[in-house]
């Protein structure tokens, strides 16, 4: 995708596939315990959600600074829910099945997002 034809966040394709990401963490807590409600289970979606959320509100920033800034707190946000995610695997209320399938979305976007950090700062520095 040429640069001519971005818009708006909602045609970044990372910003779509943290969309997607995030959605699947919603499907997945729906069937944690009803217990988790305020733990595991919100700490997943809030994280899930703070990818696409800082990717969007960064494309909107008028400097390539702030933009990168914000990839990078989606980076963390990204390895936040990693380490949820884990955790709810070895307590039991994520199938490793569900786990490893969802760690190869968030190993492929934190690809994604890396890649266009450093398209942004080769941008920058020209």
């Amino acid at each position: 995708m040429s640069d001519q034809s971005i818009n708006s966040y909602r045609d970044l394709r990372v910003w779509q596939d943290a969309m997607t990401l995030a959605e699947t963490c919603y499907r997945l807590t729906r069937q944690f315990p009803r217990e988790e409600l305020f733990g595991l289970t919100s700490q997943i979606r809030r994280a899930a959600a703070s990818v696409p959320a800082n990717i969007a509100e960064g494309h909107r920033r008028e400097n390539t600074g702030s933009f990168v800034q914000h990839l990078r707190i989606s980076q963390g946000s990204l390895k936040e829910l990693e380490t949820h995610l884990l955790l709810a695997e070895r307590v039991s209320i994520l199938p490793a099945s569900d786990l490893q399938a969802v760690l190869v979305q968030c190993e492929s976007l934190g690809k994604m997002v890396r890649a266009l950090i450093r398209s942004l700062q080769g941008k920058s520095v020209k």
